[in-house]
């Protein structure tokens, strides 16, 4: 009896294809949460926990990015080739190209992680 107890109690095997599936699951239904990636100010540490609102204008699209607390900055994705700016106040925002496809704005200490289309100059002149 002993024997097959021992046995019984063999070592388990990682299913790697259904663990990384899983993870992907996770993160697809993470990135549709519709939260983005943001640091407070003061903060090194991003995290997903701010929301975005969209609305569009004569002047271009209108991101309201807003933190857990109740802060928040709007930011203006123009229709001019300029990317994107402060919508509103005194403060510049700051754009860095951080990945293919994505962009840090940094505007009043707090920073953003976006999704985005870098144009080429060639295609933001015409």
């Amino acid at each position: 009896m002993l024997a097959f107890s021992l046995a019984a109690c063999g070592e388990q095997r990682t299913d790697h294809a259904t663990l990384a599936k899983i993870e992907a699951e996770q993160r697809q239904a993470r990135d549709d949460s519709g939260n983005i990636v943001c640091a407070e100010r003061g903060s090194a540490d991003f995290a997903r926990t701010c929301t975005v609102d969209r609305s569009e204008t004569d002047a271009g699209l209108v991101l309201t990015v807003r933190h857990p607390d109740g802060a928040f900055h709007r930011l203006l994705v123009t229709k001019d080739g300029r990317g994107v700016i402060a919508a509103d106040g005194a403060e510049t925002a700051v754009v860095t190209i951080i990945a293919n496809g994505e962009i840090e704005v940094a505007l009043g200490g707090d920073r953003y992680r976006l999704p985005a289309t870098v144009k080429s100059k060639a295609a933001a002149a015409s």
